[in-house]
């Protein structure tokens, strides 16, 4: 549980919004570190400098953690000139400067809030903040306490793997397994055999039996990634393993059960897949129990600043060197259309990181696809200077 004390900390709401709408356990304590139940479990606290100060100072507040067992201390300063992260104690102790003139800015949009949020809160969860994003994980949430097969549709690069992954964390399997195949990735004739695995001899180059991701993900999820894509012929014998409950493996006679949950995702439209005779009608409705669908980015633009935080400690894992997204670049980034969704925005935040000369990102340094031919010098022209050069 992260405990946010809201003694001279004015945006400890907006934080404490922003973790629960990302589904971490976070609670606001009033009356200072007092109001801390005795012998609650405290896994993170979050106070602010100024809350810090008036304890006596870093050193005391640290102290005070440690009697509370709690893992982690982050003292955020609302009124620095400018952002910066520096670690402390191994990275046990964050101070997070934010700067002062973003005071006023939504929960949503604030960079510094998001980028706590997304320090704070573990890897499994999913950072989201837009009306829509959050209504459909509060239905994946409630999915997951099922034990349904799962479909999920929607546009190429829009965190549907993610949603997936969701799913399995909030179920009851999330202790066993997530094992994941991209069935666009695999060959035809070896997909069966990494399905349901084979026994050694099989086939040529079959020197050692495999057991196969069915049977590797058993008690767990089973992620069937663009499963429009898998050939029609396999299809059936995925249909067989779905109703039976069992598989069996190239070059064996025995059927092994198996207890997986499935999740299934394409980009395709599947009705008329199905029109087409590419994809088999009893699988579809054997897969599509319970159907969920992801949507594009620029539907959804309050996500950004969220997922952004996400990307950039993916692509910038060092903390003292996060960069600070100030309010043109958070304004371009929101404005713009994304066809290419969240694989595209990461494409320009890594460019970003690139072109950035501080470690604040302006609008200057993000550059959509669109605009890529900008950063492409005249050959032509490069190759006339060094002539003229030598």
């Amino acid at each position: 549980m992260v405990h946010i004390v809201e003694d001279r900390f004015e945006a400890a709401g907006k934080l404490a919004g922003i973790m629960q709408a990302r589904m971490a356990e976070a609670v606001l304590v009033a009356g200072g570190l007092k109001g801390v139940a005795a012998g609650e479990a405290v896994t993170a606290l979050v106070v602010s400098k100024a809350f810090a100060d008036a304890q006596g100072g870093q050193a005391k507040l640290i102290e005070a953690a440690r009697q509370m067992r709690a893992s982690q201390i982050m003292i955020i300063d609302e009124a620095a000139a400018g952002f910066a992260i520096t670690p402390e104690l191994g990275g046990k102790c964050l101070l997070l400067d934010m700067p002062a003139s973003d005071k006023d800015v939504s929960a949503d949009r604030h960079y510094g809030l998001q980028m706590a949020a997304t320090l704070l809160c573990d890897k499994d969860r999913v950072a989201a903040a837009d009306e829509a994003s959050l209504a459909l994980l509060a239905l994946a949430k409630r999915v997951a306490q099922t034990d349904v097969t799962v479909f999920v549709n929607g546009p190429t690069g829009t965190g549907k793997e993610v949603l997936s992954k969701f799913i399995h964390t909030h179920s009851a399997r999330a202790k066993a397994p997530f094992v994941g195949v991209n069935c666009a990735a695999i060959p035809e004739n070896m997909l069966e055999a990494i399905l349901f695995g084979h026994e050694k001899g099989a086939f040529t180059g079959a020197s050692t039996a495999n057991k196969g991701i069915f049977r590797a993900a058993d008690g767990g999820t089973l992620l069937l990634d663009e499963i429009s894509e898998m050939p029609l012929g396999l299809q059936a014998k995925l249909l067989r393993a779905l109703q039976e409950k069992t598989v069996t493996p190239i070059g064996s006679q025995t059927d092994i059960p198996i207890d997986v949950r499935v999740v299934a995702t394409t980009n395709r439209e599947m009705a008329e897949e199905i029109k087409q005779g590419r994809f088999r009608e009893d699988l579809y409705y054997r897969l599509n129990v319970f159907p969920l669908v992801t949507s594009h980015l620029a539907s959804r633009p309050k996500d950004i600043a969220a997922i952004c935080t996400v990307l950039l400690c993916r692509h910038r894992p060092q903390l003292e060197t996060l960069p600070w997204l100030d309010r043109s670049a958070l304004a371009k980034l929101t404005a713009h259309d994304w066809p290419g969704n969240v694989r595209e925005l990461e494409n320009v935040l890594q460019r970003a990181l690139v072109l950035a000369a501080s470690n604040v990102i302006t609008e200057n340094e993000i550059v959509m696809d669109s605009a890529l031919h900008m950063l492409v010098p005249d050959t032509a022209q490069a190759a006339q200077m060094m002539t003229r050069t030598a």
